[in-house]
């Protein structure tokens, strides 16, 4: 019985052992994180009468607090939370609004105490609570009314104050609030700034800020103080759009006055996979390092189908701010990566419009859209089962180093904060089309990951990669890009040349043209208000030229492009001067 009892143990500690290690191989922690950020996503509800299903994540406010990170997103039932900025784990609160925050706010008070507010009635009751993972949270009497996009913030000197806007119309405004009685208002609102899209190109309401009869919205406030100046953050000009940005003005009080920073928008994403980097907000990091989170745009369901995404924030030795959104969607070294923090991998696409073979595909949703880099476009199959499958020939052989997998929500009929959704699925990858080798395990996961990004724990070379589905949650199989990063084996694109930047008479509007670059996937243009300070970039594919309309009248600007393909960048090109 003895002798039984022993091989017994041995068995069980055997599986244990086995079952650890494959948790590590389908769940080690990645060293670099790719936009979106890959979290479960809330499905809203407020379009269900019209039986549409989609997720949404936006306007996130994250704040540290005890060392750790809580993120509030728009109508998520909840919140979610993190101990490096990398890895966010959802927590369902004891006490929540009954209809999830809308544009929350937070803020934390000296470590002792986390305040949060986000009413969506408009009423900001502000709650608090000394442990968000618990959730215990309570309200304080005194209300706030008719108030959208709120922010919290509480100076060194224990002041607090309130800052909302989100309108077409009225300016962000502000007031104090007394902390001692309960933030009781005070009864003198200040009116900080409004747009000037006649001025700002970058607030002009639109896709690439094309519609100039309406007017944009200004919303989103967000208060950083750093170096004893406070950077009122807001965005412009609408959610839904590929140009959603935030902008900033810089006082040196809280309710101003406020001076426009030159260089704005500090957060603007306007090309590439995934668009739009409004509405967020700014954390610094227990190591000092900020990180700007914000709001991205799918828009395929409908206007406010939307993720979350994160960029590495700086304030340079003029004190302005900015965020680097170059090569925004593609992978980065992670929040506590050392000596790299929030620098690009160098890791590019390798999938991008590369040959692509399916089990099946379902009326136009064909399997090529997923390497076209457009997230509104998706492969739908035939049928959600684990026959399905997609194969990518990346024509050359690469070296792969991760893989993002971004499914797609068709028809989906689910509303709500589902419990129990998860994904799984296999990657595999082989040199021949014959043998196959897995690179990415996920048979065995039990996450819900919408926009799972994957690092491999070591590089393989490969030429084919294969997509195997297991489960999905949704009733249809849909991804919209299956992304493949890593390093190919030929050359880099050589650096751009005749470079050509044209001012419109609309002195908002500047043409970027360049000549044309042999075996180049695409161009990465950037551009500033000073040589050394090209802080804005916009990724463009398949073509040499740019209209943007995004520039400030009276505002001197440089400009430069570089070229990449799946080899790598080439140099920057000569810097040329926009008067």
């Amino acid at each position: 019985m003895k002798q039984l009892n022993s091989i017994k143990l041995l068995l069980a500690t055997f599986v244990l052992l086995l079952t650890v290690n494959v948790s590590k191989a389908q769940f080690s922690r990645n060293n670099t994180w790719c936009n979106p950020i890959n979290i479960d996503y809330t499905y809203m509800i407020y379009n269900s009468h019209l039986d549409i299903s989609y997720r949404s994540g936006a306007d996130p406010a994250v704040v540290e607090f005890r060392g750790e990170y809580y993120m509030f997103v728009t109508r998520s039932m909840g919140y979610w939370h993190s101990t490096d900025l990398l890895n966010w784990n959802f927590i369902t609160p004891e006490k929540w609004y009954f209809e999830g925050s809308n544009a929350p706010a937070a803020h934390n008070y000296k470590d002792s105490v986390l305040y949060v507010t986000g009413n969506p009635s408009g009423s900001m009751s502000i709650l608090y609570t000394d442990d968000p993972k618990k959730g215990d949270w309570k309200a304080v009497p005194s209300i706030l009314n008719n108030l959208q996009d709120p922010n919290l913030f509480i100076d060194d000197d224990g002041q607090a104050y309130m800052f909302w806007g989100s309108s077409n119309k009225f300016p962000i405004r502000g007031k104090k609030l007394d902390k001692n009685k309960r933030f009781i208002a005070d009864e003198k609102t200040v009116e900080l700034f409004n747009l000037v899209p006649e001025k700002h190109g970058w607030e002009r309401f639109g896709e690439n800020h094309s519609d100039t009869v309406l007017g944009g919205y200004i919303e989103g406030p967000w208060l950083t103080k750093h170096n004893g100046k406070y950077y009122m953050q807001y965005a412009a000009p609408g959610t839904e759009f590929n140009v959603y940005a935030d902008g900033v003005y810089v006082g040196e009080t809280p309710l101003g006055p406020y001076n426009y920073a030159k260089n704005n928008p500090i957060s603007y994403k306007p090309g590439g996979f995934m668009n739009g980097a409004g509405h967020g907000s700014t954390v610094r990091a227990n190591d000092g390092h900020y990180w700007h989170f914000a709001s991205m745009a799918l828009s395929a369901n409908m206007n406010w189908e939307r993720r979350i995404c994160m960029f590495p924030t700086y304030f340079d030795q003029d004190g302005l701010m900015y965020s680097n959104t170059s090569f925004g969607d593609y992978p980065h070294y992670a929040p506590d990566y050392p000596g790299k923090k929030g620098e690009f991998t160098g890791w590019m696409l390798l999938s991008y419009k590369k040959p692509v073979k399916s089990s099946s595909s379902k009326d136009r949703f064909v399997s090529t859209n997923v390497t076209d880099e457009n997230v509104k476009s998706f492969w739908l199959a035939e049928q959600n089962d684990e026959n399905q499958w997609l194969e990518i020939d990346l024509i050359n052989q690469g070296k792969v180093y991760a893989i993002q997998v971004n499914y797609h929500d068709f028809k989906s009929g689910i509303y709500g904060k589902v419990p129990g959704l998860y994904h799984r699925y296999i990657v595999e990858g082989s040199v021949d089309g014959k043998v196959w080798d897995i690179l990415v395990n996920r048979r065995k996961n039990f996450k819900d990951v919408p926009n799972d990004y994957i690092e491999l724990e070591e590089p393989k070379v490969v030429r084919y990669v294969r997509f195997k589905n297991i489960h999905a949650p949704m009733p249809n199989l849909a991804i919209s890009d299956l992304r493949v990063f890593g390093q190919g084996t030929g050359q880099a694109p050589k650096q751009v040349k005749n470079l050509k930047v044209s001012r419109q008479i609309d002195r908002r509007d500047v043409s970027v043209q360049w000549e044309k670059q042999q075996n180049c996937q695409g161009y990465n243009v950037r551009w500033g208000i000073a040589p050394d300070k090209l802080y804005s970039s916009w990724m463009v594919y398949d073509k040499n030229s740019l209209e943007l309309k995004s520039l400030t009248i009276g505002q001197e600007y440089y400009f430069a492009v570089e070229a990449f393909n799946e080899n790598g960048c080439s140099a920057l090109s000569n810097v040329i001067s926009c008067p």
